[in-house]
């Protein structure tokens, strides 16, 4: 009878709803669910930039050859250089330059991070083969080029191949494939071209040949077979040789400490060479005393060029290799510096033809007759004719006939196309986008002398057949947890418009594409329950208006999905209702939706009467659930033993390694690319931990746009400094990437399940959740890291008062996982690499200026109070000290909200005085008749700073329009903000969108009679004042027993699932069992972690004690900290400009006052110059970040998933160059 009438409900229901349909089929679609397209005009800046980057790389790589070819002509014996020990000299710091940057960023890393040493028969092997390479090296372009013309030295330089080649010669010989052609033809050439090089000197021996030409030829040979060996560590790694590999892997973990040995070594050897070349040849090491300052200018600038330019071109080679663009931007510029560095040698000599002879000949030795007169003063020339000069210096040269010159140019030929086939490997790289240069390149820089041919040689050799079953094994899997409370429909409308944004952006037809994960979509909906009833003995167990709200927008958008998904396929849309799934859990319910394109939505609703409530015990909840149940108990047996200890254990390595977890917010906003950006940075460094987006605030109002700025240049300054100089401290909750192995680590999600029983464990766990799960992971040696182009939109507190509730839990909260980190700083730099001495350093001196806020404004306002008024400056500094010590006064005394009221007065009255002060910091540069004044320089340099970083970020420069309203606003943000934060400290509660306390007692409250009420609203707060007056008289006439009445327990009926499948008019939830084997865990999991707190009130009593006490005592310190600053500058003023700092006056014309100086305090200067150099830091960290971030975007947007237009379904764009 119970089915019957069942389905008798269900076919109205449908019946009702088929109805609804026929006459109600309008839809709301938001602007926020159309997709991310990239603009033609981003593509556009994309060319552009890949190819200026390539021109970079070809430019770059020509100066840095042709300045080499000079440096070694002007060292020849018969160059009109005189000073060849120091030419030589020179030559030598050319060569080593990538040695000392090797082993100063090697003994940096070993100095400042944790660095362990190889094996020491592996390290002096290395250091042999070094050695080897540098003493080839060294002789070959110290000795034996300088015998040559540069011609003739631009081909040899490319016959560097030999070994490498034949390496990969013995390696294809096991296939006999297509691919052992082009090694083979590599080797064939170099060797080819080596011959060639033989005969055309052998050709001499009959001529005029200088005696020992044939030696310095052999010994040319000799040193380029030996330098082939500088790559052998790249292409030994086709061989399963158990010598090679195990010290492959013994260097791939110690590269450190091996090159400050192996680079020092080589250093070492070079200046050996040339300490023994120079007696040799009967040079004086003493006419390096002697050199001419027209020679010392030339011959450093052309070392200038030469290191500059090969810094600079080996910087612009990873870049692009970064960018994914190898073949247009680097494959080719490198190919191509040969041929570019020959016509600009031969333009060159076609010019001196013309304007040194007497008329067009081709005959070398009339032509290098008429040089010998040629007289010429600037250096640009005479550089430039060297290189003809070098031609005519060469007998070899100039006595070679035709033929000779016909075999020299196949020679060059041959060594070229040699280079050009033996790493023609390169073109087919399957590199990976933002591939870190480890992965990259087998050796961390490049050598001098062989630009181009080591950057080539040094791409790191990828077997595909490697990659791809590490592609298959390396599955990413995305678990999307949000937390959700009291949103609002607007704010739900977007984290759901982001879900299905990502469903539509991954179908199931797209596992081959590089971009491919799964995805789950977990809702954890707080306090979701609420009971309702006729009368006081029957109670209904139902869900709330806000889950109520949640469903309704689900259908909405549902529906917008689903017909674009049916539009695109070309069909009717069913009329059938889509299903669902509902069901009871032992931690409320559970609502189930399976996306259009396959993908699901897990809405899970807690009930705060049987599991706990709040954020973390969410995250917590969801962490278990996923990590716990769904990923580590798979590969256990019911004993706890891996069921296969040898496959197993290595499995679940990996897909912890590869599971991630978004954490999301209720009410953010992202999109697809956003998502990706984050899974690479954790895809392509393991030791990432988490990494977090760009997160903008949104909403309308002053308290929006004072946001809007503050965010920015939090995350355009301080983000990108801890990111670049060590790791960010901490990643939001509302749009960051967790990986699971990070979290699943020791001493992480099992600590941060403490519940807190102490007055700090209250301010640092539960105030800043987020803070103290980052600093967890730090302290386990785990990175995190911030990614600009990972855009993600969340709502910001809109009115005064849920401003400075919020910030009130964040500043005590980020104070305290702040110093608890520097506390274990010794632990925590060792056991995390990415954490220096130096940046706990950094951060320390942060710390001490945050602290110093309050003092810092204090004396910023007193500063306005003396230009203005012409007030004494202790009159002044007392002045700005009254307004906050009676605020401090008064918010120990006073309720919160009393506290908030007086401050929004404050911050108006702050505003103007901050107006003031910055028309006196111009006041007093115009005063002066210079802006060169601390404040002067200091309030240009913020200027400077903001309007260039804003610059950077071209896509948000308009939030510069908020700086004004950011600057006016520093007193109450820096100042009121912090005082109230500290002094409120014991209030734990969360303070936005709490929900009232249920009453736990029957009794009433005494009946009050209004007696006065005024309320009014000023700009972005609303001020009330209430007076009232207790009704004793009816309080009098209660009884006593009737107050202390015990209410019987109403009778709770479960009616949520129905209640539910009623309001669900689009989708048909169909009731459900939860899973029998969930049961048991979920029941366990709330018994040891989850379990309600039972609210003690002797214990609160005591918890809220200690919490005063904490506050007083943080209070105390902080507020004496800032009391002992300012009263050392009152003292100091009060000595007078005895002990000041006296500068000379610059005047605006840039020349130096002769009577007047400025006279600066020494703390507040030191204070100015320490600011300042945490801001400088900050903007060159910020330069360096944004390179990465546009390699990033620009690798991405080549290589994305693009969407087909006016179609729901996305393409795979074709993996190719940009």
């Amino acid at each position: 009878m119970e089915n019957m009438d069942s389905d008798f409900y269900e076919s109205k229901k449908r019946r009702r709803n088929s109805f609804r349909k026929t006459w109600d089929p309008f839809m709301l679609k938001t602007i926020n669910n159309e997709e991310e397209v990239t603009g033609k005009s981003i593509q556009f800046l994309q060319y552009i930039i890949c190819f200026l980057f390539g021109v970079a790389v070809l430019g770059f790589a020509f100066l840095s050859k042709s300045s080499l070819l000079l440096l070694v002509s002007i060292s020849s014996a018969n160059s009109p250089f005189e000073n060849k020990p120091f030419t030589h000299l020179i030559l030598a710091c050319a060569l080593v330059v990538p040695n000392v940057l090797a082993f100063t960023k090697a003994l940096w890393k070993t100095s400042f991070r944790s660095s362990s040493s190889p094996p020491k028969g592996v390290l002096a092997m290395v250091c042999f083969i070094e050695a080897i390479i540098a003493l080839a090296t060294s002789v070959l372009v110290l000795v034996c080029l300088p015998q040559f013309d540069v011609i003739t030295n631009l081909c040899i330089l490319n016959g560097v191949c030999l070994f490498p080649s034949f390496l990969q010669i013995m390696y294809e010989l096991k296939n006999l494939g297509i691919a052992l052609l082009f090694p083979l033809i590599g080797f064939g050439l170099t060797f080819l071209g080596l011959l060639l090089f033989v005969l055309v000197h052998n050709s001499l021996q009959q001529s005029e040949t200088p005696q020992f030409l044939q030696m310095y030829v052999a010994i040319a040979i000799v040193s380029l077979t030996l330098l082939s060996l500088n790559w052998w560590e790249n292409f030994t790694s086709y061989f399963k040789v158990g010598f090679l590999q195990n010290i492959r892997e013994s260097l791939r973990g110690n590269r450190n400490l091996t090159y400050v040995c192996s680079s020092a070594v080589r250093i070492l050897v070079t200046f050996g060479v040339v300490a023994a070349w120079i007696p040799i040849k009967k040079y004086d090491w003493k006419d390096l005393k002697t050199v001419s300052q027209f020679e010392l200018n030339i011959i450093l600038g052309l070392f200038g060029v030469q290191a500059c330019s090969s810094v600079l071109c080996h910087w612009f080679g990873v870049l692009v290799c970064k960018m994914h663009a190898v073949r247009r931007s680097f494959m080719l510029p490198s190919i191509l510096a040969f041929p570019v560095v020959f016509i600009a040698i031969l333009i060159v000599l076609y010019d001196s033809s013309n304007k040194y002879s007497e008329g067009p000949t081709s005959n070398l030795t009339l032509f290098c007759n008429d040089l010998i007169t040629v007289q010429e003063i600037d250096p640009v020339r005479i550089l430039l004719l060297e290189i003809p000069q070098s031609l005519c210096r060469a007998q070899g040269f100039l006595n070679t006939s035709r033929v000779g010159l016909a075999l020299l140019g196949t020679s060059a030929i041959c060594f070229w196309l040699g280079l050009f086939f033996s790493t023609y490997y390169v073109w087919g790289q399957p590199l990976q986008r933002i591939e870190r240069t480890s992965h990259l390149f087998v050796r961390w820089l490049y050598e001098a002398a062989f630009m181009e041919q080591s950057m080539l040689l040094n791409i790191r050799v990828q077997k595909k057949q490697i990659e791809e079953i590490k592609r298959k094994s390396d599955h990413v899997m995305i678990y999307l947890c949000a937390t959700m409370w009291h949103e609002t429909v607007d704010e739900m409308e977007k984290i759901l418009n982001s879900i299905f944004r990502l469903d539509k952006y991954k179908p199931y037809t797209l596992k081959s594409h590089k971009d491919n994960f799964d995805f789950e979509t977990h809702i954890y909906f707080d306090d979701a329950f609420t009971f309702v009833g006729p009368d006081e003995n029957t109670q209904q167990r139902v869900v709330n208006e806000y889950v109520m709200s949640l469903v309704s927008t689900m259908e909405d958008i549902y529906r917008i999905f689903s017909r674009e998904k049916c539009t695109s396929k070309d069909e009717l849309e069913d009329d059938d209702i889509m299903r669902q799934t509902i069901m009871e859990t032992p931690y409320g319910g559970r609502i189930c939706y399976t996306l259009p394109y396959g993908n699901t939505i897990h809405v899970h609703l807690k009930d705060k009467q049987k599991i706990r409530h709040k954020k973390r015990w969410s995250q917590i909840m969801y962490m278990y659930y996923l990590l716990g149940w769904k990923l580590s108990r798979k590969y256990t047996t019911l004993s706890g033993c891996f069921e296969d200890e040898v496959s197993n254990e290595n499995t679940l390595r990996n897909e912890k390694e590869n599971t991630y977890i978004l954490a999301l917010d209720g009410d953010t906003d992202f999109q697809p690319s956003a998502l990706i950006l984050l899974v690479d940075r954790l895809r392509r460094y393991p030791h990432v931990g988490a990494a977090c987006g760009r997160i903008h605030p949104t909403g309308v109002g002053p308290m929006v746009w004072y946001q809007k700025f503050e965010y920015a240049v939090g995350h355009w300054l301080q983000k990108t400094a801890e990111h670049v100089l060590g790791c960010v401290l901490c990643s939001p909750g509302c749009f960051s990437l967790f990986r699971a192995a990070a979290l699943m680590d020791d001493n992480v999600m099992k600590k941060y399940t403490t519940t807190a029983t102490e007055a700090q464990h209250f301010v640092q766990y539960d105030q800043g959740e987020d803070r103290w799960l980052c600093t967890l992971l730090l302290q386990q040696g785990w990175r995190v890291e911030y990614n600009a182009a990972s855009d993600a939109y969340t709502n910001a507190p809109q009115e005064f008062k849920e401003f400075y509730n919020q910030r009130r839990r964040w500043v005590p909260s980020t104070l305290a996982n702040t110093i608890d980190l520097l506390d274990s700083a010794a632990q925590t730099s060792k056991k995390n690499p990415s954490i220096s001495k130096l940046y706990i350093l950094y951060q320390i001196i942060g710390t001490a200026a945050s602290i110093l806020g309050p003092a810092t404004v204090i004396l910023m306002i007193a500063g306005s109070f003396t230009f203005v008024f012409q007030w004494n400056g202790n009159v002044a500094l007392a002045l700005g000290v009254i307004p906050p010590a009676l605020y401090i006064l008064i918010c120990y005394k006073v309720k919160s909200d009393t506290q908030i009221n007086i401050a929004a007065v404050l911050s108006i009255f702050y505003a103007f005085l901050m107006i003031a002060t910055i028309m006196s910091i111009i006041g007093e540069m115009i005063r002066e008749k210079t802006f060169i004044t601390p404040t002067g320089v200091f309030f240009i340099s913020m200027v400077v700073l903001f309007l260039s970083t804003a610059l950077l970020h071209p896509q948000e420069f308009h939030l510069v329009l908020y700086g004004l309203l950011y600057i006016i606003c520093i007193p109450s943000g820096y100042l009121l903000l912090p005082i109230y934060s500290m002094v409120n400290m014991n209030n734990v509660s969360w303070g936005t969108r709490e929900s009232a306390t249920p009453n736990k007692s029957t009794k009433k409250k005494p009946e009050q009679i209004k007696r006065y009420e005024k309320k009014w609203k000023c700009i972005c707060w609303d001020v009330e004042f209430v007076i009232k007056e207790d009704k004793k008289e009816a309080i009098q006439q209660k009884d006593s027993a009737n107050d202390e009445m015990e209410i019987l327990e109403p009778k709770v009926v479960d009616n949520w699932i129905d209640n539910l499948k009623e309001k669900s008019l689009y989708i048909d939830l169909i009731e459900e069992k939860l899973d029998e084997r969930e049961n048991p865990f979920w029941t366990e999991l709330i018994e040891v972690y989850l379990k309600p707190i039972d609210e003690d009130k002797a214990r609160q009593q005591e918890i809220a004690k200690n919490l005063s006490t904490l506050r007083n005592k943080a209070t105390f310190l902080f507020f004496i900290i800032n009391i002992l600053w300012l009263v050392s500058t009152f003292f100091l003023q009060l000595i007078g400009p005895d002990i000041h700092i006296k500068l000379p006056k610059i005047l605006s014309n840039g020349s130096f006052s002769i009577n007047e100086n400025l006279t600066v305090e020494p703390i507040g200067f030191m204070f100015l110059i320490s600011f300042a150099g945490l801001l400088a830091i900050q903007f060159i960290t910020m330069l360096y970040h944004r390179i990465n971030t546009l390699i990033h975007f620009i690798a991405y947007k080549g290589t994305e998933v693009k969407p087909l237009q006016n179609v729901g379904k996305y393409k795979k764009h074709e993996d190719l160059e940009v």
